[in-house]
C-alpha cells in the first residue's frame, strides 16, 4: 500500500475551515492526544509489548538476583553494586520498548493509516506532539512501576540468599532506579522519532537497535583514546551513567548523562517535526 502523505486538495476534501475536520469539530490538542491513546491501546501488538517489556525487566531481574554468585550465573563481582543486578533486565527491555516506539510511528506509514490522521489534523506538528505525550506517560507510569517491582523483588531475593543488599534510602539508588524509567522512556521516545525520521519500520529498527546496543560494542574495538573519547556520549552508555548508582572514571556523571541523553532524544524529535512539516504538508 502506497504511503504518500495528503496533499492539499486530500486535506480539503476531508477538513473544513480553521482547522475543522469534516465533522465540523475543531481540531484541539487533547482531541488529538486522546485521538493517538486510542490509537495506543486498541492495538493488541502494543499490548502485547508493553507486557513483554514489562516481563523483561521484573524476570530478568529475578532471574540474575537468584542466579548470581551460585556457581551457576555470573558472580557478583560482575556487578557494580546490589541494585544493577536487580535492574539487569532493563537494557534488552529497551530493546522493545524502542521497537514499540518505531511501531508507533513508522507503522502508521507502513499500513497508510498515516493519510487519514494527518486528513483530520491538517497542521501536522499536533500528531507528532500527541504520540510523544502518549507515549512518554504511559511507557513512564510503566517503566517506573517494572523497575521498582524489579528492584524491590531483586533485592529481596539477594536478602533471601545471605547477599549485599540495597536500599531506596541508600545514595543513588533512588535515582538509578528512576533513571531505569526515564531510558526506557527515552528508547521508545527514540525509536519513535526515527520512524517518523525514516518511514520505514524495518529501516527505522534497524537504526535505533544499532545506535543504542550495536554501537556500543562496535566502539570498544577502537582504539582506546578513540574509545574514552566517543564511548560516554553514546545514547546508552549516556543512560548508564545515570541509572547506575557508582561512576567510573571513564563515564559521566549522573547529570551529565542525562544531559546528552536528553539531547539526543530533542534533537531526533526537532528533526521529526521539521520533515514532517516539510515533506508531508
Amino acid at each position: 500500500m502506497s504511503t504518500t502523505a495528503l496533499g492539499p486538495q486530500d486535506t480539503q476534501r476531508t477538513t473544513g475551515t480553521a482547522g475543522r475536520p469534516a465533522g465540523g469539530l475543531r481540531v484541539t490538542f487533547p482531541r488529538v492526544v486522546h485521538m493517538e491513546w486510542i490509537k495506543l491501546r486498541s492495538l493488541r501488538s502494543t499490548l502485547y509489548t508493553l507486557a513483554i517489556t514489562v516481563a523483561l525487566v521484573i524476570g530478568l531481574g529475578l532471574l540474575l538476583s537468584s542466579l548470581v554468585g551460585s556457581g551457576e550465573g555470573p558472580g557478583q563481582d560482575d556487578f557494580s553494586d546490589p541494585t544493577s543486578i536487580s535492574l539487569g533486565g532493563v537494557n534488552l527491555a529497551a530493546l522493545a520498548v524502542a521497537v514499540l516506539g518505531v511501531l508507533m510511528s513508522a507503522g502508521e506509514y507502513a499500513t497508510g493509516s498515516i493519510r487519514g490522521t494527518l486528513a483530520a489534523v491538517p497542521a501536522r506538528l499536533p500528531v507528532l506532539w500527541g504520540k510523544v505525550v502518549v507515549f512518554a506517560v504511559v511507557s513512564f507510569v510503566l517503566m517506573s512501576v517494572a523497575v521498582l517491582g524489579a528492584f524491590l523483588a531483586g533485592q529481596s531475593v539477594l536478602s533471601s540468599r545471605d547477599m549485599a543488599t540495597a536500599a531506596l534510602s541508600d545514595p543513588g539508588v533512588f535515582r538509578a532506579v528512576i533513571g531505569a524509567a526515564v531510558y526506557l522512556t527515552g528508547a521508545g521516545l527514540i525509536g519513535l522519532a526515527v520512524g517518523v525520521l525514516l518511514r520505514n519500520t524495518a529501516g527505522a529498527i534497524t537504526t535505533v537497535v544499532g545506535a543504542l546496543f550495536v554501537l556500543p560494542g562496535l566502539i570498544q574495538l577502537l582504539p582506546s583514546s578513540w574509545n574514552d573519547a566517543i564511548g560516554p556520549y553514546l545514547p546508552s552508555n549516556a543512560a548508564n551513567a545515570f541509572m547506575t548508582v557508582g561512576s567510573s572514571g571513564d563515564s559521566l556523571s549522573a547529570g551529565s548523562g542525562f544531559a546528552v541523553f536528553a539531547g539526543y532524544i530533542v534533537v531526533l524529535l526537532a528533526g521529526a517535526a521539521v520533515l514532517l512539516k516539510r515533506r508531508d504538508a
